[in-house]
């Protein structure tokens, strides 16, 4: 019987416990295991923790699964990690494959149930390759949507400010259009602090652990498969695999190697745009650093809300409203409950069918992308 309590701890703590248990569980197919952690913030004990197992004989094979890079979504991370590790691991080859297992790259927006890390910062705004573009205006559009984006007054959850939200939505809509409005709102900004969807004026510390964290881990394999979790967009039963535009294969020639239904590019046609897209990132490393490489990665991301207009327009509304309360708090405490209450059914729901569609989907992509790279039989 599905519990999912099992599946999905209720915790920071809790889930950083059972991610420390799956060692011993490692260590009975890999010699040589190890765990590590890199600790973000003293006071809280809140750290990056990872597992790296090598390759016991001749290197070859690499697998990382990646969860956290914003913070909430980590609880639906946490059971991809339980699910590859209880029905993936011993399928693997020890001998020629080696694992890089990761918990919570923002380990303070998992405790705390944000997106974003202390610095309100989006890490997958984060990953840019060259410092100078931290001082490129690379989104113009977003400046004019900031007093939509980014009220500056105590946030409400109640019909009327409902009701004013989706008439600004509206008339912003019918000023740019649909497909600018999600690329001026999503694509990330580096302009204003208290922002939604702000990339940061400089690597933050989750980031810079993380790209050291690869380069050190991926040079002795020859093929490296990747896949970061991810939640909150797309359709509301059915995960999408959503790969870099720098992927060179299409969509249908990995549903047929996957035999996986729903797989996109995160372009502007398919899926949207992201500047400082961590897998972009590792794309380029591996272009110019690791060239001779065999390299894939994709993002599973779970949808929630939905993938309807009036989905997308509840989900901005969500992440604005959430913002808005860490900045300039609630009218009243029934507010600030509603709007947490709205943020977590967001990123992490809590009704049960969508969990165990979620465990389903997840079950179907490993076992799709591990035989169709090479990884099991």
């Amino acid at each position: 019987m599905f519990q999912p309590s099992d599946w999905f701890p209720d915790s920071y703590s809790a889930s950083r416990e059972r991610f420390h248990a799956y060692l011993e569980l490692m260590q009975a197919h890999w010699t040589q295991v190890q765990i590590h952690r890199e600790v973000i913030d003293t006071d809280e004990d809140l750290s990056i923790d990872w597992i790296q197992a090598h390759a016991t004989d001749h290197p070859k094979k690499l697998f990382i699964l990646t969860t956290g890079e914003h913070g909430i979504e980590a609880y639906v991370g946490a059971a991809m990690l339980k699910l590859f590790v209880e029905q993936y691991l011993e399928k693997l080859e020890p001998q020629d494959t080696g694992l890089l297992l990761v918990h919570a790259i923002n380990p303070w927006g998992m405790a705390h149930r944000r997106r974003v890390n202390l610095n309100n910062v989006d890490l997958n705004r984060n990953f840019l390759w060259d410092a100078a573009d931290f001082e490129v205006d690379n989104n113009p559009d977003y400046a004019h949507l900031d007093a939509f984006l980014n009220p500056r007054k105590p946030a409400a959850s109640n019909y009327g400010a409902s009701f004013t939200f989706v008439s600004n939505f509206v008339r912003q809509l019918f000023q740019v259009g649909r497909t600018e409005l999600t690329a001026a709102t999503l694509l990330g900004q580096y302009i204003f602090p208290q922002g939604v969807y702000y990339g940061g004026g400089e690597l933050q510390p989750e980031t810079s652990v993380m790209m050291d964290l690869y380069r050190q881990t991926v040079a002795e394999y020859e093929q490296v498969l990747h896949i970061d979790v991810h939640t909150g967009y797309g359709p509301r039963y059915q995960m999408s695999l959503v790969n870099s535009p720098l992927e060179t294969r299409t969509p249908p020639e990995l549903k047929k190697l996957f035999n996986y239904p729903q797989i996109v590019a995160a372009d502007p046609e398919a899926f949207y745009s992201i500047q400082g897209d961590m897998v972009d990132w590792l794309y380029r490393l591996f272009a110019e650093k690791y060239a001779g490489k065999r390299f894939f990665s994709t993002a599973f991301e779970f949808g929630t809300y939905g993938d309807s207009l009036l989905a997308a327009i509840r989900s901005l509304r969500t992440m604005i409203a959430e913002n808005q309360l860490h900045w300039n708090g609630a009218r009243n405490p029934k507010n600030e409950t509603r709007i947490c209450a709205a943020f977590r059914e967001l990123f992490w729901p809590a009704e049960e069918r969508w969990q165990q569609k979620a465990i389903a989907d997840g079950q179907m992509a490993f076992e799709g992308i591990l035989r169709g790279e090479g990884y099991i039989d």
